[in-house]
């Protein structure tokens, strides 16, 4: 179940196919009304992104998260906030899904919780009653990356990373929507989508080959930045000068 609700054909196989998960159409309220309506007695869970990451850096709003939020309620289903790309800080928020004025239920979280050392974990909500599984499985119990993971927190809190996000990722943002040739910026903090026209879908190569900086990819047009929480302005400015130079 878990596979299946990724839209990533490189995921799901067809053992994990199951006629138990719906796809709606993002920032869509009357399409998730009409489903809750509809099927709301059978519907367990909700699972979103509160900025989607591969899907090209796209934010959702507000009122669709405040209505997800009301209709779980309203149903009794859980609002689980996928916050293993955006959580953790990334936006300037803990929870990146925090921006809305509404708690999820389940917040899961990885990639940020260890900066860089294998680790997952979840958030949930007083309501639910945490279960406590046996310390020897496979993938449990791993002293070593609890112990990353706390020390991300510390370093987090010490050096007020949530902040340095908050305000280098404004920065970054003003200054990219700056460039005439930039269609489109989107995201929050230090998650930043930048769509570009279908002809200098060549930049990020050219960003990595001739100015050593590297940046994911959504489409072949849509540059990526999700860089480290404690990015400096001298490294922004640095960015932004090879970008700058890229796309003349």
């Amino acid at each position: 179940l878990a596979v299946a609700v990724t839209d990533n054909p490189k995921i799901v196989a067809p053992v994990n196919q199951t006629e138990n998960v719906i796809f709606l159409p993002f920032n869509n309220e009357v399409a998730l009304e009409e489903t809750f309506k509809s099927q709301g007695d059978e519907i367990s869970a909700v699972i979103i992104e509160g900025i989607q990451g591969v899907g090209g850096i796209k934010e959702a709003s507000k009122s669709f998260l405040q209505k997800i939020r009301s209709l779980c309620d309203e149903y009794n289903a859980v609002y689980i906030a996928d916050s293993v790309q955006c959580g953790y800080g990334r936006t300037g928020l803990f929870y990146s899904h925090d921006y809305s004025g509404v708690e999820a239920d389940v917040y899961t979280m990885a990639k940020g919780m260890g900066n860089g050392f294998p680790v997952a974990g979840i958030s949930i909500a007083p309501k639910f009653k945490p279960w406590h599984g046996e310390l020897g499985t496979t993938f449990g119990g791993n002293h070593l990356a609890c112990a990353a993971a706390l020390a991300v927190l510390e370093v987090i809190e010490r050096d007020n990373l949530m902040k340095n996000a908050e305000e280098i990722g404004n920065y970054l943002i003003a200054e990219l929507k700056k460039f005439e040739q930039v269609k489109e910026v989107r995201g929050r903090g230090l998650m930043i989508g930048i769509e570009l026209p279908e002809e200098l879908a060549h930049v990020k190569k050219e960003l990595l080959f001739k100015h050593f900086i590297f940046t994911g990819e959504a489409k072949p047009n849509v540059i990526r930045l999700l860089p480290a929480l404690n990015l400096t302005k001298a490294h922004a400015d640095e960015f932004l000068s090879a970008f700058g130079e890229l796309v003349k």
